[in-house]
């Protein structure tokens, strides 16, 4: 029980950076009109994949 336990606390946390990080990204946009780096993208490709992983996972 502690694993699943664990690994749902696990996808809460990414859920919860990748939302304040797409905020961000989403302000930035909108209020000051400055389109986000490559790198920025690169990172929340990558935390996305890292997501989908531990999601997939048994």
């Amino acid at each position: 029980m502690t694993d699943i336990r664990q690994k749902k606390e696990n996808v809460k946390n990414h859920l919860k950076d990748l939302r304040h990080d797409l905020k961000k990204m989403h302000l930035s946009v909108n209020e000051e009109l400055i389109l986000p780096h490559p790198d920025e993208l690169k990172t929340l490709m990558n935390k996305m994949d890292q997501l989908l992983k531990l999601i997939e996972s048994k």
